[in-house]
């Protein structure tokens, strides 16, 4: 099971620059031989890894890219200059496929790897190759190739920054209606997630994460019960999960005993787990009184125990989830700054940082 975001795009490689036709003219040599020069090669289009980007929502503003063109030959043997090639910035996990024969044209998995997906034309030559024996002066160059142009498309298979932890019926499905522009089912019964919704948030340019909602928690999950034994196996994958409790169950029961189940299920089936960065979220304190939530939710958070941060909200009004997703995102952003540090540190152990050719 994996979670997938997409985006289609277009790319299109420089053409070569055209060869020159030229006689050589300087005084005292009026039939000089042919000095047209060939073209320049046309830009090519390469996709590069980068692990400081984690979706594809840019693509959704920006879809066509193109290489520079090469320059035409001149005279006096001058050859024209190479196009610049284009470097577009992908996530690490990007899955590169030819729309028009669906073939898979490259897997892009590790900082800084490169892959080449349109290659430059080849400049044209210019008329001092066609010079022979029986025609001192040719007149013939030839054009420079057309590059390749290609619609691309490209598959996030990247697990979730942050992953949705909670009973079925938590209120998961509606926090991340609220905080992205993921659709995903919402009813008032067990269940309604049977596959993982993946959504975007997006907090301004650059500043955006993957979250994921992922079928519900019941007891008994890490044994393989309900739809939990799929959800334990990813959610150790992602970098901060958000556990989302109800905050006033409609059957009664009591929250706090909620949480400890769901980490008794996480300590089965990996007690790391429970060491991973986790941060409470008391959903639907619109169905208590305004003037008895705070002091409900300080109750779940002293009975707990709880170190981490805590956040009450209402994911159906989404009353207090920007706060929520603004701290994420310094947190995540936080993570990212402390991990480049350590790879300064220890160069040795970043592979691949000046680029893996693939062709």
């Amino acid at each position: 099971m994996k979670f997938v975001d997409e985006a289609i795009i277009n790319v299109k490689a420089g053409d070569g620059g055209n060869g020159c036709i030229s006689f050589r003219r300087e005084k005292f040599i009026p039939f000089g031989g042919p000095d047209g020069g060939d073209g320049g090669s046309g830009g090519s289009v390469w996709l590069v890894a980068d692990e400081g980007l984690n979706t594809l929502i840019d693509f959704r503003h920006q879809r066509s890219f193109k290489a520079e063109r090469g320059q035409n030959g001149m005279g006096s043997q001058m050859y024209g200059k190479g196009g610049e090639d284009t470097y577009i910035r992908v996530p690490v996990g990007t899955v590169v496929i030819n729309v028009d024969t669906d073939e898979t044209i490259g897997d892009l998995t590790q900082n800084g790897q490169r892959l080449l997906v349109a290659q430059g034309g080849k400049g044209g030559l210019g008329n001092i190759h066609f010079k022979s024996s029986v025609n001192r002066a040719p007149r013939k160059s030839t054009p420079g190739t057309p590059g390749d142009l290609r619609e691309l498309k490209l598959e996030l298979k990247l697990l979730a920054d942050v992953g949705l932890l909670g009973f079925p019926n938590a209120g998961k499905s509606t926090f991340i209606r609220a905080v992205s522009a993921a659709t995903p089912r919402v009813a008032d019964y067990p269940f309604t997630t049977l596959h993982p919704n993946l959504g975007v948030v997006s907090l301004g340019t650059d500043q955006s994460f993957v979250i994921a909602d992922i079928p519900g928690l019941i007891e008994g999950a890490a044994d393989g019960a309900g739809l939990g034994i799929q959800f334990l196996r990813h959610v150790s994958r992602t970098r901060l999960l958000l556990h989302v409790v109800d905050i006033a169950p409609i059957d009664g029961s009591d929250p706090v005993e909620q949480v400890r189940a769901i980490e008794q299920e996480l300590e089965k089936f990996d007690p790391e787990l429970l060491e991973r960065p986790r941060w409470l979220v008391m959903n639907k304190a619109d169905v208590l009184p305004e003037d008895e939530r705070q002091a409900v939710a300080d109750d779940v958070v002293q009975r707990l125990g709880w170190k981490e941060p805590s956040f009450l909200v209402s994911a159906i009004s989404r009353e207090n989830t920007l706060p929520v997703c603004q701290q994420v995102w310094r947190f995540l952003d936080a993570e990212h700054m402390a991990r480049e540090e350590r790879d300064d540190m220890h160069p040795g152990d970043v592979r691949l940082r000046g680029g893996d050719l693939v062709e």
